[in-house]
């Protein structure tokens, strides 16, 4: 068995490593990013000094948005299979700018599609706009968060334009924000995936040429060529998630023409004072209110209720408002019976909404 190093996670140097890992001549990496405290879970999951499981290029940990943060092992054969499925389905290799950290899977991906494609990769460093005005390949493309589309969208929409396409990754992408984004001509394709994954493996409903989808009882099941080959160190848990080629992913959805459908994680419907309440469609409400610039909805312990719905939410309208605009949509039961009300709501580096933060203050 091979040994794993850890490296910087900037950008130069993960490409560098990316780079050796990709033409066999490095040794499988993890990166670790500068903040002490995700460097201290990255290290705890990546696990340096213990012997390397076969079949790894590169260990990335997940975020731990919802749990317990898992060192994730990633092929070369894995990384290239989704960097060349994702230019596939673009149209063809480009030059890519990074606007995101590259520790996390979606950032390491632009780096892996730029190495593929033989182009430099452009960094962001302050303007967006300006990195976009540096690039010179003949097709451009990017990839970010929803929470970086909609700040864009305000602030550099012309350079958003210049782009032949942008994934959109990382979570759910608001159909408002998809409206606005179509509607100033910004190319923008919502795609589906995790670290798990290999990054987006479903663009715009449609799996990804090598990657196949399924459903058993709602749970949403892939197979394919960018899937990760397991968990580091955690063979048992290994084992419960990759069962016959297929990954059990931990979310719900339904198809319909083919085309996957993603309506919320396995655990987002809650039972509430004898209710079930599916907190996507909730949040999906919310974010239509016209003074809602951002929600998130989750379920809290409670000794009455068992689970209390609870909505974070960015904007102005208060609580008995909320409740009264969800349950002109929704069931009058499915209203959050708490509303707190934020300026922004705390997102971790991998763009995902810090849940564990949220929870923690209303507990």
């Amino acid at each position: 068995m091979s040994t794993l190093r850890l490296v910087p996670g900037t950008p130069d140097a993960v490409l560098s490593a990316l780079t050796a890992v990709l033409d066999g001549s490095g040794t499988p990496f993890a990166p670790v990013p500068t903040d002490q405290a995700a460097a201290a879970r990255v290290k705890q999951a990546a696990a340096p000094d213990q012997p390397l499981e076969d079949d790894c290029a590169v260990v990335l940990t997940t975020s731990g948005s919802s749990g317990e943060p898992k060192g994730v092992l990633l092929s070369r054969e894995a990384l290239l299979a989704s960097a060349k499925a994702t230019h596939d389905r673009l149209g063809g290799p480009g030059q890519w700018l990074l606007p995101m950290k590259p520790y996390y899977v979606g950032g390491l991906q632009i780096l892996t599609r730029s190495v593929l494609a033989g182009l430099e990769p452009v960094i962001l460093q302050e303007s967006f706009t300006e990195a976009a005005a540096s690039m010179t390949g003949v097709r451009r493309y990017t990839a970010m968060v929803p929470t970086q589309l909609a700040r864009y969208l305000e602030t550099d929409l012309d350079a958003l334009r210049s782009f032949d396409a942008i994934v959109i990754g990382g979570a759910a992408t608001p159909a408002p924000l998809k409206e606005r984004a179509a509607a100033a001509g910004v190319t923008a394709i919502p795609a589906y995936g995790m670290t798990e994954t290999g990054s987006g493996c479903v663009y715009a409903g449609e799996p990804l040429d090598g990657t196949s989808i399924a459903l058993d009882d709602g749970r949403i099941l892939i197979k394919g060529t960018t899937l990760f080959s397991g968990y580091r160190l955690r063979p048992e848990l290994t084992a419960e998630v990759l069962q016959d080629g297929w990954f059990r992913t931990q979310d719900r959805g339904h198809l319909t023409g083919g085309r996957l459908e993603v309506v919320g994680r396995v655990d987002d419907v809650v039972i509430s004072g004898g209710v079930n309440v599916t907190l996507p469609s909730v949040q999906s409400r919310l974010l239509e209110h016209p003074r809602v610039k951002d929600a998130v909805v989750l379920g809290v312990p409670d000794e009455e209720w068992g689970t209390r719905v609870v909505a974070f939410v960015v904007g102005e309208p208060g609580r008995d408002e909320l409740r009264d605009f969800v349950a002109e949509a929704l069931p009058r039961t499915w209203a959050p019976r708490d509303v707190v009300r934020l300026d922004a709501l705390p997102m971790l580096a991998s763009g995902k909404i810090d849940r564990q933060r949220l929870l923690e203050g209303v507990r």
